[in-house]
Order: C-alpha cells, then structure tokens, then sequence
C-alpha cells in the first residue's frame, strides 16, 4: 500500500462512523478518497448546490450555517459535512466555509451509499442528525425498561363510578357494587365537577358502624380530600402517593375530568418494594432510628439505577423520600415543643420541590406563617422547630446549606403577605441579587401544615411574573450565565479547579442551565408545573418554540441527567465521595458524543432565549 493511503487508513481508525469498518474496508474506502485542498475564508459548500462526495474535515477548521445564514456548528479535524445533502436529494443542505486552511478526504457518493447499505452502524451514524441522535441514545437507555415507560392511565381498565354529591348513600353502595368497584367519585350538580368520594370503608365506618340512615347524602360522609394525579403520571408516582398520604385510591385526571381511579390492588405487580418500604419506615420512625435509615437511600438509589429507571422517575422517589424525611422530624417537632401558636407551612425548595433530587443536595427549605404572627409570643416557637428540622436533616444526610437558604435563617421565615411583597419586589426590580432569590425560591411546595398556601403563593408568583416582560427578559438574561461545557469547536471545557481538574460538573454546566431557561419559558406561558420535564410539556403545547426544540431539550435534559445519576450510582458502589463531576475519558464514545449532542442543543437553546425575550425589555439591568 502506498504510504498516503497508510495515512488515510490511520486517520479513517481513529474517526467516528468509519472506526466502525473492518479492515479491508477502510483499505478499499482510502483507495477511492479524493483530497482537496481550500484556503480560509472560502466556501466549500453553497446552499443548494449539487453535492456528489462526503467530505471529511482532515485538518483546519470550517463552520456550518442554516439556509437563513444562522451558524449552525463549527468543525475541525474528524468533522464530517454533506451527509444530510447526499441522503435527501444529492442537494446541500448546510453551507459550509472554511475558518482555517483546511484540508479534506472527499468520498464518492457511490462508495457512501455502499458503506451505508453494508454497514448498520455506518448507516446510523450519517442518517441522523444531532439532534435525532440525541433522541436515540435517550431511547436505548430505556428500551429495555417497561417499569419505567408505564403511566398511571394504563391500569385504567374500566369508567369511573361518579355520582352526585347529594346521592343517598344506599344508591352509592349499590351504584358500587353492580360495577364490582371499591369507590364512587362525588360531583358537584352545578358544574360537574368533582367534589369528593366515598369508598367501602367509608361505607363501613360512617353509616354501618355509626348506624346513620341510607338516605343519608353522600356529601355528609365523603372524603373531599383527594390526592388526584395527572394522566401522565407514572405507576412510582401513584404508589409513592398513596403511601405518603395513607389512601388507598387515586383518581386520574385529565383536562381537570377523571379518567378512572387506581386502587392499591392493581399495583402490587408494578411495586417498587424498596423505595416504598424506606418511605413507609421514615414515616414511622423515632428520632433515634432516622439517621440510621437514611443510610438505605443510598441503596434505594443505586438499586433503580440498575433497574433502568430514567431520570424523571429516580428524580421523583429521591424527593418523595426526602420530603417525608422533613415530614417526619416536624412531626416529631410538634410533639416536641407542643402545639403550634399559630398556623404554618414548612416549604421544600430547589430540586426537591422539583421532584428532581439526586445524591449531592443540601437542605433548602423556608416558612410561611400566618398574618397574624407576632414576634414577640411566636418567634421562639418557630426558631426552635427550624433548628429542630434543620438538624435533624443534617444527621439524615441532607448537610445545611451553605447560602443559609434555610427556615433557620429569620429572612426565610415570612408571614403570608410577607412572601407576597417580597416577590413582588424581586419581580417589579430585577436586580441581580433579587434575580438569584427567584432561581432559588421560584421551586417551592409546602410539605407540612398549611400546604394551600404554597399553591396560593405559586400562583401569585406566576401571575406577576408572567404579566411582567421586562422580568421575564432580566431572568433569560440570569439564565444563561452558565454556559454548557463546550469549546470553539464543540470540544469539552474541563474545569480548572484543582480537587476536579480535568472533569465537568454536569450540574452547574448541564441540567441547572437547562432548569433555568425551561423556568423562563414555563413562566411566560403560565405553565403552573414545577418538575422540568412537565414544564416543557406545557411549553411545548404552547407552541413558542420553534419546530422540534422542545423535544430536543427533553432529551438533552434526560440524556445529561442520566450520565450524572449513573456516575453518581457508580461513586457509591466504588464507597468514594458522591459528586456530579465527569471526566470524559471514562465515558463510551457513544455516551461522549451524545453528551456532546445534548451539550449543543443547550448552547442552541441559550442563543434563543436571548433573543426571545430581549426585546421585551425596556431598561433592564445589566446582568454580570
């Protein structure tokens, strides 16, 4: 073999999708390469043109744009360029200029189309483009997990039973057992909507055991409490539901209707024991005996990383379990210190109130009290339950927060109209530090007491922030402070700060940016849901992204999720400290490249939100 084709074989080795060739092809594909040579500032490729060969970037550097001149990507060595032209209709697709000199192999259209036909995984690798890649490095992490892939609405195997509020009981009993079921749903006669239920139990205890009449009103005995999912929930989340709240049936909604209920009995085969027993152990436990189970959730944790649950679902048990942790100490508090003076809620914040918890958190939480509060007869009371909490969740595992975003601190312990003016000042004057305490205090739930109030103040805050434009341009403009980790040319930035030199911090650089940007969209189009990946769906049904962006996030937020969850898992296993830091060369090529696929649909998300709402602003300050 000639000494250039040596070359060209050597180079062809080392460069994804024909590293994947056997030798005697990669031999025959250098036989056929051309090689052109084009100075820097020409254009290699123009939009439209007829495009017969796949050229390969063998030294300099180019960059790609989109038909409306856009930059799309830039190249260096290894990059590939015509794929999409050649496929579709032999016609370019992406312009494409040199930045360097460059050099490039050119393949024949012919002997392309024949390492596609010969080689499948040749053929996956050019008959996509990144984003579609993306999407199928998402789908091979889950193919092979139904547990994961099961929504709640699939276990609804007949209509529900609903029935007017005002029923007699003794039409209830038999409206319920000529449809063999363990329940009726209570509506209200004016609008339909649902009001309450009544279930066996609360046939036995309420009419039975107390010898009321069967003409009785079912109003008079429902439960008007109900814990309803939406229809895209999973079968984990129905369970941890009815454990966390002692029912035994959640009703399904969808568009604010019931599709069905789910009773505990159609769930046994779908249970996930191990996350659903350390919840219900937390719940019961003495104080003594809780730093001592806050050592299984490690184990929960690592056990459905090896099942194959996707990040949405690992991300909702780490919660569930978390927030009974607080659960549970402010019940014990309570019974510590007595009854509360006044009425209270104790707020969960941050990725727990996101049901996006992994391993390495902190405690973020706050209070809301009553109007009535008085310092002087209520301050000593609620100081001590948030020391009490707060330590108790030290010793669990969940270390104090360094910023002090926690109830300890005075500044975070507020009377209901005491939130609601301090986010509106945030809201109405967007300055930095007030535009940190929205990205942090935005995510909240109330987990114990008054948790109506958290939902009111949610609400309050999404009314003022979507009705202010010059907000919502300010907090894009906070959004994209964090930069995902790639360089010039879409190589990893590696951090550069001694304990994890040479490594990137998938939090702070992957799924946080991704959290803020989402944040902005799901405000702006009132969407009330707090977990990222509902979000998207409501911003996606808003249609405010372009064309297939929404998914694209979806699975970048996914794919760099389950990267930093499997090396959280593999940390635990190895017994070293838990962190969210990478290093690339312990990654697959295929996890490297998708992770760098994910990288540059976040970069993309980041110029448009930049754009989106900065017209919108008028005098906005300057974020640094």
């Amino acid at each position: 073999m000639q000494p250039e084709l040596i070359e060209v074989v050597r180079f062809l080795k080392e460069v994804p999708p024909f590293n994947v060739l056997p030798e005697a092809e990669l031999n025959a594909t250098a036989a056929v390469i051309e090689i052109r040579y084009f100075r820097n500032n020409t254009e290699v490729l123009k939009y439209g043109e007829d495009i017969d060969h796949l050229f390969l970037l063998r030294s300099g550097a180019v960059e790609v744009y989109r038909r409306n001149g856009e930059l799309y990507n830039r190249l260096e060595s290894g990059g590939m360029i015509g794929q999409l032209g050649l496929l579709i209709n032999k016609k370019v697709k992406f312009p494409v200029k040199t930045i360097e000199d460059s050099l490039f192999y050119c393949l024949p259209s012919e002997h392309f189309f024949h390492l596609c036909d010969e080689y499948e995984a040749f053929a996956d690798f050019v008959e996509v483009d990144d984003s579609i890649r993306l999407h199928n490095a998402v789908a091979v992490s889950a193919q092979h997990n139904d547990f994961t892939s099961v929504k709640a609405s699939t276990l609804l195997y007949k209509d529900p039973v609903i029935l007017s509020e005002n029923t007699p009981v003794q039409n209830i009993a038999q409206a319920m057992t000529e449809a063999m079921s363990t329940y009726a749903l209570l509506e209200n006669e004016s609008d339909n909507q649902i009001t309450g239920m009544i279930t066996e139990h609360d046939l036995c205890s309420q009419i039975v055991a107390q010898g009321l009449s069967g003409d009785t009103p079912a109003r008079m005995i429902m439960q008007t409490s109900l814990y309803a999912l939406d229809h895209h929930s999973y079968l984990h989340e129905v369970m941890m539901t009815m454990l966390h709240r002692g029912v035994h049936h959640v009703p399904i909604m969808k568009n604010k209707k019931p599709l069905g209920v789910i009773e505990m009995t159609d769930l046994i085969r779908h249970e996930s024991q191990s996350s659903l027993l350390l919840i219900h152990r937390v719940l019961q436990a003495e104080l003594s005996s809780l730093a001592e189970l806050s050592k299984e959730v490690r184990n929960c944790f690592t056990r459905m990383v090896n099942e194959d649950a996707n990040s949405h679902m690992i991300g909702n048990a780490m919660s569930v379990i978390g927030k009974s942790f607080k659960q549970r100490l402010l019940q014990l508090a309570e019974e510590t210190l007595g009854e509360p003076p006044i009425k209270y809620c104790f707020l969960a914040l941050g990725s727990m109130a996101r049901d996006e918890q992994l391993l390495v958190t902190d405690q973020d939480n706050a209070l809301i009290l009553d109007d009535t509060y008085d310092p002087v007869l209520h301050e000593e009371y609620f100081r001590s339950l948030a020391k009490f909490v707060s330590d108790g969740l030290a010793a669990c595992g969940y270390p104090y927060c360094s910023g002090e975003i926690m109830a300890t601190n005075p500044l975070w312990r507020k009377t209901k109209r005491g939130w609601q003016e301090a986010f509106a000042e945030w809201i109405e004057k967007p300055d930095p530090q007030h535009l940190l305490n929205c990205s942090i205090f935005f995510d909240l739930e109330g987990v114990w007491g008054e948790e109506a109030w958290a939902k009111e103040l949610n609400q309050f805050i999404l009314d003022k922030a979507q009705a202010s434009r010059r907000f919502l341009a300010c907090l894009s403009g906070n959004a994209i402070k964090r930069t995902p980790p790639l360089g010039f040319f879409k190589n990893f930035v590696m951090e550069k700060d001694g304990k994890h030199n040479n490594s990137i911090n998938l939090k702070r650089r992957g799924t946080a940016p991704i959290v803020d940007l989402v944040r902005v969209h799901a405000l702006a189009v009132g969407s009330d849901a707090r977990n990222t990946f509902e979000r998207l769906e409501d911003i996606i049904a808003a249609g405010i992204l372009p064309e297939g962006k929404g998914k694209d996030l979806r699975d970048a937020m996914e794919f760099i999720s389950m990267v930093r969850i499997r090396h959280q898992a593999r940390d635990v296993e190895l017994g070293i400290d838990v962190d969210n830091n990478i290093e690339p060369e312990s990654l697959s090529d295929f996890d490297r490249r998708s992770l760098k696929d994910a990288f540059l649909v976040l970069s993309n998300a980041q110029n448009f939100i930049k754009y989106r709402y900065a017209s919108n602003v008028v005098n906005a300050p300057q974020i640094k």
